[in-house]
């Protein structure tokens, strides 16, 4: 379970923190700390994995040949580089992961709005239905990725852009107004 900014808890899906650690190795060398940081930053502070998570995983990686230390550098932090084993391993828990969402990928558009007390419900119903049809959309375009032009890739960049920039201010109005 982790505890979240707001108090409660989540529970994180069984061997997330597993495959966060390593792809996250996989694209440079990182100490348990800058690990821990990381993921923390991209949950936007909701999920900070603990050292008695973290540490205990990094050793079982190491004994399994997945990483291996790096010559420690200035900070002497003890930083963490990927094997060829990792590598394979970290293929194999990709497959595994794909498998699991395109089993499992049906499911979100249900839930999306509906876990929500039925006050939130109804004063965001149309966004909600906005959320359940991007999320269908991203679905169908999953299948047809081979066939997308650089083009489109490029200008479904620009809207998710606009729209990520957009939410954001509006969260950041709203934290100011709660305020």
């Amino acid at each position: 379970m982790v505890s979240s900014k707001i108090g409660k808890t989540v529970g994180v899906p069984r061997g997330l923190l597993r495959f966060l650690v390593l792809k996250m190795i996989s694209e440079k060398p990182m100490s348990g700390a800058e690990i821990a940081k990381q993921i923390e930053t991209q949950t936007g502070g909701r999920w900070k994995p603990s050292p008695g998570s973290l540490y205990p995983l990094l050793a079982w990686m190491l004994n399994k040949g997945f990483t291996k230390e790096a010559p420690k550098g200035i900070e002497s932090l003890k930083r963490y580089t990927f094997t060829a084993k990792g590598s394979e391993f970290l293929t194999k828990q990709i497959a595994l992961g794909q498998d699991f969402l395109s089993k499992m990928e049906f499911l979100l558009p249900i839930l999306i709005g509906d876990l929500q007390p039925e006050t939130s419900k109804e004063k965001l119903r149309v966004t909600f239905e906005l959320a359940r049809q991007l999320i269908n959309d991203f679905m169908t375009l999953r299948g047809s990725l081979e066939v997308l032009s650089q083009e489109d890739i490029d200008e479904i960049g620009q809207a998710l852009k606009t729209c990520s920039r957009s939410l954001e201010r509006i969260i950041r109005e709203s934290k100011q107004m709660g305020n």
